[in-house]
């Protein structure tokens, strides 16, 4: 073979190499991650026989109800904020069975102590209280179907201060919670409970115990409800005269 035809023949095999089709992107061509898990931490609070039973009596005496368990069909979520910018500080005051002897606003309707389902942190961060289907001392009128979400913050039950992260986090539970119970309708704010009087899920039979609310601020229910739209939850009704 002549000097010529060797190198006609590497030319012919460069040539062939290059036309070869390039390897499949297989990266390019996979499915787009699926988000992750909502990460939830279960920091319980008290929940032993002497705080069930309490709050059986609860039930009957305020909603005219006989259990034998206190579990319930969720229908509400209702976010809150502590008025507290302290997360250990309001998470020891959930923590007893017994309601601590400054809520004298409250006493009087039962020694229950108040609770939540969830708190959520100023980082975000969500802690889990208690079972999500008990039912929970936080609302007046729909604790036999709500599930409640703390927000720490809100001090002085004045300041609008709740952040971007707890905004978040509470976006990303209301859409866990509507995921995992199909039967929630509603989303509201604890300023807005009374608007539910109209609605069957009002269960208060005391027409004396009611409470004044700001929480968790007008600003941070808009933010939350904005992204949750295509959950359809529904506001709570307005009064006729609206």
């Amino acid at each position: 073979m002549t000097i010529r035809h060797l190198l006609l023949f590497v030319a012919l095999l460069l040539l062939g190499g290059c036309t070869q089709p390039e390897p499949e992107c297989i990266t390019c061509q996979s499915e787009p991650l699926a988000p992750p898990p909502l990460e939830i931490i279960d920091r319980p609070i008290v929940f032993d026989a002497s705080r069930i039973e309490m709050t059986k009596s609860y039930i009957q005496t305020h909603y005219h109800k006989r259990v034998s368990t206190i579990e319930m069909t969720p229908r509400v979520v209702v976010l809150h904020w502590t008025a507290m910018m302290d997360f250990e500080a309001s998470f020891a005051r959930l923590y007893p069975s017994k309601l601590l002897t400054d809520r004298t606003d409250i006493a009087n309707a039962s020694a229950l102590n108040v609770s939540a389902h969830f708190m959520v942190a100023r980082d975000g961060t969500i802690y889990r209280l208690m079972p999500e289907n008990w039912v929970a001392r936080h609302v007046i009128g729909l604790n036999y179907s709500a599930i409640g979400i703390e927000n720490i913050g809100g001090q002085d039950n004045q300041s609008q201060d709740l952040t971007p992260a707890q905004v978040a986090s509470n976006i990303a539970l209301v859409k866990y919670l509507k995921a995992k119970y199909p039967t929630i309708e509603y989303l509201i704010g604890h300023y807005e409970y009374r608007a539910m009087e109209s609605t069957p899920l009002w269960l208060e039979q005391d027409k004396g115990y009611r409470t004044i609310k700001r929480d968790p601020g007008e600003q941070f229910m808009r933010a939350v409800r904005h992204a949750v739209r295509p959950l359809k939850l529904k506001k709570p009704p307005k009064p006729p005269h609206e």
